[in-house]
């Protein structure tokens, strides 16, 4: 082969390698994201999702389009997002329900949480709170129980499903007072919330991100928060610990993962996108209206942070016999 010739070939194959060099090293996004909640529409994650998702696509120059596929506590969609093409187009907006909870009671899983997923990052935690319909008899936290305890097994609350964080709160809540509840599931977060408005449970605990909508609408009442401090949209409201059950607290968290094997360039652009985000004064104050408040983190440290909350609640699960239905 002649050394033009040779030159020739070479100047074709890099003609062909620097388009995908190129595409490996910075195209990417192309085409819109697939964000996939697996949680009813309206939920305190969906909502947070829809809000950092759209100045997400601002600075990644293409949408997030928003699939809710709830059902069996978070576990069909998270099958969706954990089966997908690590591509970085298939992304999950997960609470800690799905990938910390739920796994833990299932003896039969499709997919695994901690080694089916990249960590992206904690996006931020959903404070939380007992709410009751806008007219129910009790006026305070100290009432609920005190009706709670004379009738033990006869007033309910309702949860987004088995193992769902309604579920896991409220449980923890009567665990430590001493309260017998009847435990009525939903397909879903929100639906559980419409439930608690109709008079059809007594209470729930409910993210307030969930229900502010209902709260100002006056369909609920809210009885207590339980974040350590008053939440500042709701300032008239006390804390658990004020309204007489110290010590305890109960908040829920958004995250973003991705299917695993998504390249880690396209991680950590999510990562660096979301603190930008995330540090926007005008977000923080849109977070905090809608009972999230914003966190951020490394996607190694939220791996970590994962693994973590994951064992702790394997052994809450465990010792209080926590099963599915």
């Amino acid at each position: 082969m002649t050394c033009s010739r040779r030159v020739a070939m070479a100047a074709l194959a890099a003609s062909f390698t620097l388009p995908l060099r190129a595409l490996a090293q910075g195209a990417w996004p192309t085409r819109p994201i697939r964000l996939v909640i697996p949680l009813a529409p309206g939920s305190a994650v969906d909502n947070a999702a829809r809000v950092v998702m759209q100045k997400m696509s601002e600075g990644l120059g293409q949408a997030f389009v928003i699939e809710n596929i709830p059902g069996s506590a978070g576990l069909i969609g998270a099958e969706k997002v954990a089966r997908a093409a690590p591509d970085g187009y298939t992304l999950g907006g997960f609470n800690d329900s799905v990938l910390t909870m739920v796994p833990n009671m299932q003896s039969h899983m499709t997919w695994n949480a901690l080694t089916d997923f990249e960590p992206v990052s904690l996006v931020g935690t959903v404070e939380w709170g007992l709410v009751a319909k806008a007219d129910a008899p009790w006026r305070s936290l100290a009432d609920f129980i005190a009706a709670a305890r004379a009738a033990p097994g006869k007033l309910s609350y309702g949860s987004g499903g088995n193992g769902s964080p309604q579920h896991i709160g409220m449980a923890l809540l009567c665990g430590q007072v001493g309260i017998d509840l009847l435990h009525v599931p939903y397909k879903g977060a929100t639906p559980a919330a419409i439930a608690a408005a109709a008079g059809e449970v007594d209470v729930c605990m409910q993210g307030l991100g969930t229900v502010v909508s209902l709260l100002q609408a006056g369909k609920l009442r809210l009885l207590a928060v339980s974040s350590a401090t008053r939440q500042p949209q709701f300032p008239d409201v006390p804390t658990f610990a004020e309204a007489g059950t110290p010590g305890f607290t109960f908040n829920s968290w958004f995250a973003l993962v991705a299917p695993a094997g998504t390249p880690k360039e396209i991680v950590a652009r999510l990562n660096a996108e979301i603190a930008r985000v995330l540090a926007d004064p005008a977000m923080k104050e849109r977070l905090s209206s809608i009972g999230v408040t914003p966190r951020g983190m490394p996607a190694a440290e939220f791996g970590e942070a994962l693994k973590t909350q994951y064992a702790l609640y394997r052994k809450l699960i465990t010792d209080r016999g926590i099963k599915p239905e």
